[in-house]
């Protein structure tokens, strides 16, 4: 039942204070991982709502979309493409797509980039990722999307914050609300 894996994945959460000169507190979804039950539903949860849009490829961002976007990708029987940021290590060989997504909840603005090779006319791009906060990342690689002359069918999220308009604009789906993750 997704109500069921929807409160596991709100008790799983655990928000925990950097220290000095911190400005907010930090997620930390560890725990989503841990559990061996909310690993083998997440991806079926995820990409539930899209299913009858026959995505043919998930794309998603680095770094913890990396995790959610294989979920989903296996369980729709469809592959995987992983957009990648300069900042989280070595970045693949071959040319590159890059996006330069709009300012984020921390006001960053932060640059994504795929295979070119990897994406491509024909194909339908569901984006998946653990938490669309302002949907920042989600236009980037939307840009990509359209870029390559693939089509995106929508956004699967763990968790979903962003504004009702942004929602709707860029057919996000989530599995929780940010505001069920508020103390």
């Amino acid at each position: 039942m997704a109500a069921e894996l929807s409160e596991r994945l709100v008790d799983l959460v655990r928000w925990i204070d950097p220290g000095p000169g911190a400005t907010h507190l930090v997620s930390d979804v560890s725990g989503w991982w841990r559990d061996p039950d909310v690993l083998a539903r997440l991806g079926p949860a995820l990409v539930a709502p899209f299913r009858g849009a026959r995505p043919t490829v998930v794309v998603s961002p680095a770094v913890t979309g990396f995790l959610v976007g294989p979920l989903a990708a296996t369980a729709l029987g469809v592959g995987f493409v992983p957009a990648h940021k300069p900042g989280d290590g070595r970045l693949p060989a071959g040319p590159l797509r890059w996006a330069q997504s709009p300012p984020d909840f921390r006001g960053r603005r932060v640059d994504l980039a795929v295979r070119e090779r990897s994406l491509g006319p024909g194909d339908r791009v569901l984006v998946v990722d653990d938490w669309v906060a302002t949907g920042a990342q989600v236009r980037a690689l939307y840009e990509i999307c359209a870029a390559r002359g693939a089509e995106p069918v929508g956004t699967a999220a763990v968790v979903v914050g962003c504004a009702p308009e942004t929602v709707a604009e860029l057919r996000v789906h989530g599995l929780v609300a940010g505001t069920a993750l508020e103390g």
